[in-house]
């Protein structure tokens, strides 16, 4: 593990450069609250109340269990018109959808003159105040609007705009730490945007703001251990209500496996918001689902029923979400989203029937030490912070370090388990996420094809850069341990990483081969970008690619598959491991 001497220096490098004074930023955000008026949505006018923020609180007081959405298609006309599809097929299917988040674009988290000159990806860009102004009122149901909002260069101005619009929780946080926007270098930029923007909506609190913050889409998608999640939500409240005095709506689930985690966790946010939770919604399990939709409708099913009756027993107005069971194959359709809701609300049927005979005393327990435990990072970290010299009631400062850290050194330094080199982090998980259990089984199994499949020897010595465009960082790690136990020697850049980096780097170090994860539906576009900086740095390197291999265009509705488009670009596709490692074993770097 790193000296705390050593750590010591590294924060006050990080902490070496010239970042804008907090007060001011602040003031700046809280006076552009005096001017906003916040609009009224089409949910609102029809539920006839002020704010979400009401809605939720009336839901907690009735137990009404709250149901979430999500929906983003290749363009803002045609989500228009998907959520008008949803609205319409569940008032014939008897049921309500109560709130959906809007998946937008990641460019709409670059300052609005940038967009057009990366990459498209999935989900809708809202390119004018009209397109804004119809988030609201395309349909009855309640906008959420969390990624590429707060976090991210554009911060401030599409906080105002989707104030305007009446989109009242809006996030997301956690994107902050973990997130980059492509072709973005300017972190000092993005801090100071999303100071403003948190203080902003802090001046709002009482109309009925919330600011949200998915914790599995920033650094608890990257720790081992549950209590540094804790820990790390009460770090992320400290900031956001006690230093900038927002209300912070936390939301977790997409990583999270176990019904007794699932449940556990409701519980924990409750006791770590001091039980005055307002949940903006829980995502559904989303690293069980597989290409086998029956399965995944019977995984949807049982998911829902635990968080249903988590409501029932401890209503925090967290909007439960079934996800299509296209969700990992596609952009799912607006009938597949409807038929999803419906699931859901028969499963709630079900969980009504339950819930009178189910016994809670395991989650209970796995929440009490969670929070105990994260009690402690958080104490370890605010004392490490002090220690090392560093303002902790500067907001700015605070945000900017702990995005410089990284979740492996934050964890490594502050966690709550016992020293111990065998485990990731140097120590060993009071109780380990259920991502990072699935990663070590996924480890094993292809530790054991691969390293059957190909001698030692083989790899011994080769060099290869790994790299992922996006937040997904899993599959990577898992790639970059195996051939680091084979001999490989890796250059591992870890997630969110630009074309022009991914090839500085290469050239460097001198890889032999260039190993890409991708998620966002862009493959063929950070293709092209790879392949025009290989290029213009008079490179040859073999490129080989995975994860998720689509690409949204501006004319169609869902990204299409782009596996045979990367073939013909020159690069080596793949849709799985399956132990074939040797198609670039042969390459030798050309000059």
């Amino acid at each position: 593990m790193m000296k705390f001497s050593e750590f010591h220096k590294k924060i006050r490098n990080i902490l070496d450069i010239d970042l804008p004074a907090a007060g001011p930023v602040i003031n700046e955000g809280r006076l552009m609250a005096e001017d906003v008026e916040i609009g009224r949505t089409a949910f609102m006018d029809k539920v006839g109340l002020a704010s979400e923020v009401e809605y939720k609180k009336a839901c907690i007081r009735d137990k009404k269990v709250m149901f979430h959405a999500h929906i983003g298609m290749g363009s803002w006309q045609a989500t228009a018109e998907a959520l008008n599809t949803l609205y319409q097929n569940s008032r014939e299917m008897g049921f309500k959808v109560d709130r959906a988040g809007i998946c937008l674009d990641r460019r709409m988290g670059l300052p609005a003159k940038f967009r057009d000159i990366v990459p498209a990806e999935t989900g809708p860009m809202l390119t004018s105040p009209e397109a804004w102004i119809q988030v609201g009122s395309a349909a009855p149901i309640q906008p959420h609007m969390g990624d590429f909002m707060i976090g991210f260069p554009a911060s401030t101005e599409n906080t105002l705009n989707a104030l305007r619009a009446g989109v009242t929780t809006i996030g997301n946080l956690s994107q902050y730490f973990a997130h980059e926007v492509p072709m973005w270098h300017d972190h000092v930029r993005t801090t100071f945007e999303t100071i403003r923007a948190l203080s902003l909506m802090g001046a709002l609190r009482d109309r009925g703001t919330l600011i949200h913050s998915y914790l599995e889409d920033g650094y608890a998608a990257l720790f081992s251990d549950c209590a540094t999640i804790a820990g790390w939500a009460l770090l992320e409240q400290y900031i956001v209500e006690d230093l900038l005095g927002g209300k912070l709506s936390h939301c977790i689930g997409g990583l999270t496996v176990d019904p007794v985690k699932r449940v556990g966790w409701v519980f924990a946010l409750h006791e770590i918001h001091q039980h005055d939770c307002l949940g903006s919604m829980f995502y559904g399990d989303t690293i069980s689902f597989t290409h086998n939709l029956v399965a995944n409708q019977a995984l949807v099913s049982e998911y829902l029923l635990w968080d249903i009756m988590a409501q029932f027993e401890c209503p925090t107005g967290h909007a439960v979400l079934p996800l299509p069971v296209s969700e990992a194959i596609r952009t799912p359709s607006a009938e597949e989203i409807a038929d999803a809701q419906n699931l859901g609300h028969r499963v709630e049927d079900t969980a009504r029937r339950l819930y009178p005979h189910m016994n809670f005393d395991l989650s209970h327990e796995f929440a009490r030490i969670v929070t105990a435990e994260g009690k402690t990072v958080f104490d370890n970290a605010m004392a490490g912070f002090k220690e090392a010299g560093v303002d902790v009631c500067d907001p700015i400062k605070l945000l900017y370090l702990l995005k410089r850290l990284g979740p492996g050194l934050f964890e490594e330094m502050f966690g709550a388990g016992k020293i111990d080199v065998a485990y990731l982090r140097g120590r060993k998980p009071v109780v380990m996420t259920d991502v990072f259990e699935a990663s070590t089984t996924f480890l094993k199994h292809y530790r054991q094809s691969i390293v059957e499949h190909v001698q030692n020897r083989t790899l011994a010595g080769r060099r290869f850069l790994i790299a992922s465009s996006d937040v997904h960082e899993h599959a990577i790690l898992i790639i970059n341990q195996i051939l680091t136990e084979v001999g490989a020697e890796i250059t591992y850049l870890g997630a969110e990483k630009n074309p022009d980096t991914v090839v500085t780097e290469a050239r460097r170090h001198k890889v032999e081969a260039i190993l890409l994860s991708t998620h966002n539906g862009m493959a063929l576009e950070y293709a092209r970008k790879v392949k025009a900086e290989l290029n213009k740095q008079h490179l040859k390197i073999p490129v080989i690619m995975g994860g998720v291999l689509n690409q949204k265009f501006e004319d169609q509705a869902l990204p299409v598959n782009v596996f045979s488009d990367l073939k013909e670009l020159g690069f080596f596709p793949y849709k799985s491991l399956d132990g074939k490692l040797t198609p670039f074993l042969d390459f030798k770097e050309e000059e």
